[in-house]
């Protein structure tokens, strides 16, 4: 064995005995180093994948599928050492972008509100999970007969997975079901859709009501509520579910869904941000959530996802570049809608299949509702800021909140219009 694969095994080994969550104070990142990587060859490729599946004193910011394709990694600054000598031998180029990666997230001022002032809900701040509970358990005495309190099953730590289905008609209308925040750190996504719930129930704008008349709306802000509470207690920068695995904890629930599960863009590895669990469904929130989908799937014409960052609109599939039968139609809702969410700010929207326009990954929850559940539209909106905001990307100023959401609607909108065009709500 090489010198410099034998100094590889040991690192991992190493970082294999650091377990997140030990401590219960919240995770800072002080003096970590942020460095870009390239891999040229499959050599290469393997040397990084080894890395992505360490631990949590190296982070990858993206996952690590491409030959040729930047990734990001966030080094402790105890590794950095050993881990400029790995990338040095293996001839793997990289670069510094960043000497302290908390500096740089603490320039972001995401105005987290205040515990326990749901009444005054709004979106010019992020709420904790039991704020916007809250919020939607006072929307369901505001609005009786419009607004339902509907439950997608519980979390490991036995959270409810709380939702509102939305029906203004009094009949039975063509459901669209909107997921978010199923990555804990991307706080932007369940924001976006408590603004949109609220939106559908307050918003005078034409387009919008006959969204909330003509539709009924089935609307999941937190996908994974006990990633989302660990973010606001001990460390902003968690992705995966809180379940343990071994020594480390939590899978990741946008690889766990039970369709061509762990095949591609996916990590065997308990430790990888991107972990796709020790089986498909492993996670009993991905588990429950879709057993409640299951139970409704005759109602649901269009499913969309809500992630964060780098501006993103995606359709199926994400375990292959072959696109779907109606791919064609794919294109065409794909283009009413990125054409829509550049108009009001001129925010810039780009992607297609999810293989091809941002990563393999396999098992993801669009590809799932798509290609079990018959739904022929599901769409994953990956939101702003874009993919050149790389240190400080998940951490969206509270004041773009309104903004970002705003566009969102807009893009929905024209969405929904295009996929009614095509005869999908029929």
């Amino acid at each position: 064995m090489s010198r410099s694969k034998c100094l590889l095994v040991a690192l991992v080994g190493l970082l294999a005995l650091v377990t997140p969550g030990q401590s219960a104070l919240r995770a800072r990142y002080d003096n970590y180093r942020v460095y870009k990587a390239n891999a040229e060859s499959e050599a290469q490729l393997a040397v990084l994948k080894q890395l992505e599946s360490s631990s949590d004193s190296i982070i990858f910011l993206e996952g690590v599928h491409r030959l040729n394709a930047d990734v990001h990694m966030v080094v402790a600054p105890h590794k950095v050492p050993d881990l400029l000598e790995v990338l040095g031998r293996e001839e793997i180029k990289y670069s510094l972008e960043s000497t302290d990666w908390q500096k740089a997230m603490d320039a972001t001022d995401e105005s987290v509100a205040i515990k326990g002032r749901a009444g005054d809900y709004s979106w010019t701040a992020y709420y904790e999970l039991d704020d916007t509970y809250n919020w939607l358990q006072t929307l369901a005495q505001q609005y009786p007969g419009v607004v339902t309190l509907i439950e997608g099953g519980k979390t490991y730590q036995r959270r409810s997975i709380l939702g509102v289905k939305i029906s203004k008609s009094g009949t039975q209308k063509p459901g669209i079901f909107i997921e978010a925040g199923i990555h804990a750190r991307e706080w932007i996504a369940p924001a976006a859709a408590t603004y949109i719930i609220n939106q559908l129930l307050t918003s005078e704008t034409a387009s919008i009501k006959q969204l909330a008349q003509n539709y009924d709306w089935y609307i999941f802000p937190h996908a994974n509520p006990d990633g989302y509470v660990y973010t606001h207690t001990t460390d902003r920068m968690w992705r995966k579910t809180r379940q343990p695995h071994g020594t480390c904890f939590g899978a990741d629930p946008n690889r766990n869904w039970d369709f061509h599960w762990n095949e591609v863009g996916a990590s065997s590895s308990a430790c990888s941000d991107t972990y796709a669990g020790p089986s498909a469904f492993s996670e009993i929130e991905t588990l429950s959530l879709s057993n409640y989908i299951a139970s409704i799937k005759s109602k649901i014409q269009l499913y969309i996802s809500f992630h964060a960052y780098s501006q993103y609109l995606l359709y199926p599939y994400g375990h292959t570049s072959d696109l779907p039968v109606n791919g064609d139609d794919y294109k065409k809702v794909f283009d009413a809608a990125i054409g829509a969410i550049n108009q009001r700010y001129g925010t810039k929207y780009t992607g297609g299949n999810i293989y091809d326009a941002i990563y393999p990954a396999a098992g993801a929850s669009v590809d799932w509702a798509f290609g079990t559940q018959d739904v022929r539209m599901a769409f994953c909106y990956e939101l702003r800021p874009s993919s050149n905001s790389i240190l400080t990307g998940f951490k969206l100023p509270a004041e773009q909140i309104i903004p970002a959401s705003e566009e969102l609607l807009d893009s929905i909108t024209a969405m929904v219009s295009e996929v009614k065009n095509l005869g999908y709500f029929d």
